[in-house]
């Protein structure tokens, strides 16, 4: 099985405890680092996540994943809050980040370039509109490779 497809089965597991405990499941990733299987799951509430909260969860979910054996070797837990240069992946985490600064790469080169970094004014059908700097690009949410928003201190 594929590391997506364990990902997917975790974020399957993963959402019945979460919003039990009042929470929004922003991102699971599954991934080898140093030598060490990591299960890293983001999330979120308004007004923030705690730490207990995070515990909380950890402790919920780790003998769940254990009990149904998605994971086909040993691995590290971890629970957090997706942080303040948080990433966009869906289109519901593009909603929530509008009003924002966003940085993000496209799959293929819009007007020449494939990198952006400006403020996310709008989602709508499939498509964000982000203000540059000498205009608006309109950029199809299946063209974003990768983006987050980007956190200015003082704002």
């Amino acid at each position: 099985m594929t590391q997506r497809r364990i990902a997917e089965q975790i974020s399957s597991l993963a959402d019945p405890v979460v919003d039990a405990l009042g929470l929004e499941l922003v991102d699971v990733e599954y991934l080898t680092q140093g030598g060490r299987w990591i299960v890293r799951v983001y999330v979120d509430r308004e007004g923030g996540v705690t730490l207990d909260e995070c515990a909380m969860l950890s402790r919920e979910l780790g003998p769940l994943l254990d009990v149904k054996d998605v994971i086909p070797h040993e691995y590290v837990l971890e629970v957090s809050s997706p942080g303040l240069n948080r990433r966009l992946k869906k289109e519901k985490d593009f909603v929530w980040a509008r009003g924002k600064k966003v940085k993000l790469r496209t799959r293929n080169p819009i007007d020449g370039r494939r990198n952006f970094t400006g403020m996310l004014t709008d989602v709508r059908e499939g498509d964000l509109l982000l203000e540059v700097e000498g205009g608006t690009v309109v950029i199809a949410l299946r063209e974003i490779e990768r983006a987050n928003v980007v956190f200015e201190f003082g704002t």
